[in-house]
């Protein structure tokens, strides 16, 4: 008897591929695709699949919602296919939490190659899934009433804040950088008419890709991107995405853009998945913000104060103790580099 499979994505493009996975195995079949959490509710009522594959990040009921209420009213075998959805991530562990019976990572780029990369994983783990026995999930015997759903994504964001002397120290940081490097993000305290160009000459001498940071895009890794000189760096969070919002606001400690509001807005969404410092510069921009990183759990460093053009930016953020480590400016790029690592492998400094 064929194993029924319901295909849970947002994504237009990964139905399609997933789905054309399930047809191509003897033994499978396709019986939906559904867009979102309501298509699927109705689609598991009136279909009966054996299995679903299912995204964690969709519009109106995240995937974690969805699968919450699905193990409460009918128990059916779910195998997470999601960026968001890596060992380790607090995703997956949620999403094995609430009955998912394994999980396979979404590759980030390049989907339509890397799907067919995991196919036959994908393959086996459903088959795996249509021969499990998922029960209903037992209540926790902590705090029984409801509980939000939280998690976070795995990309790792790189973030620098500079000003006096931070041009050339942001290029010898970046140049020594790998082409596949975390997306970095970084606020230099210049005029608006020299980011672009400021932007234009990295790119032509670093490995990774240096660009002017425009509202809206998609953090990747191999990508540096610099706040315009008339508008504040924002990341958020969008949908399985870290994006750029680039925002008009008053000046924040005297500046636009502002270390502290980037280094803020990292705070918020991405703790413990950034690393963050500050380099040469004059005055505390960067300082408050880089506090509540490290109190979100980021790690934090500064350039020490040898090395430093101006040692106005590090002072204070060492003063106020948002430093986890202190290094040369020769020294930044291997610390930023080993921080990554140790992100990585689930280890801290």
């Amino acid at each position: 008897m064929a194993i029924r499979v319901l295909v849970v994505d947002d994504s237009a493009l990964i139905r399609s591929l997933l789905s054309e996975i399930i047809r191509q195995e003897p033994d499978f079949e396709l019986v939906g695709a559904a867009p979102d959490a309501f298509v699927a509710k109705d689609m598991v009522l009136s279909l009966n699949p054996d299995v679903i594959t299912l995204d964690i990040e969709m519009p109106k009921v995240d995937g974690l919602t969805f699968l919450d209420r699905l193990m409460k009213a009918k128990p059916t075998p779910v195998v997470m296919i999601s960026t968001l959805a890596e060992k380790g991530a607090d995703a997956t562990i949620r999403s094995l939490e609430l009955g998912a019976i394994d999980f396979i990572a979404k590759p980030k780029l390049n989907v339509a190659n890397g799907i067919g990369e995991y196919e036959k994983e994908i393959v086996e783990k459903i088959r795996v899934a249509a021969a499990s026995k998922p029960r209903p999930r037992a209540p926790s015997l902590g705090n029984m009433g409801s509980v939000p759903l939280v998690y976070r994504g795995t990309e790792t964001i790189v973030a620098i804040g500079a000003s006096t002397g931070g041009t050339e120290a942001i290029r010898q940081v970046l140049e020594a950088l790998s082409p596949s490097f975390p997306a970095t993000v970084i606020t230099q305290h210049m005029p608006v008419s020299f980011t672009r160009s400021f932007a234009e000459r990295l790119n032509g001498i670093c490995r990774m890709k240096v660009k002017e940071a425009q509202d809206g895009e998609r953090l990747l890794p191999g990508n540096a991107y610099i706040a315009p000189g008339d508008r504040h760096l924002e990341i958020v969070r969008h949908g399985a995405d870290y994006r750029v919002r680039l925002n008009n606001g008053p000046l924040v400690s005297g500046h636009k853009p502002a270390v502290d509001v980037m280094f803020e807005s990292l705070a918020k969404v991405a703790g413990t998945n950034t690393i963050a410092t500050v380099l040469t510069g004059m005055g505390k921009d960067g300082a408050k913000g880089l506090l509540a990183l490290k109190n979100a759990g980021a790690i934090t460093m500064a350039q020490n104060e040898e090395t430093c053009v101006v040692y106005g930016m590090p002072k204070a953020a060492v003063e106020i103790g948002a430093t986890d480590n202190v290094y040369s400016l020769d020294k930044m790029n291997v610390a930023l580099s080993k921080a990554v690592e140790k992100i990585n492998k689930g280890t801290r400094l």
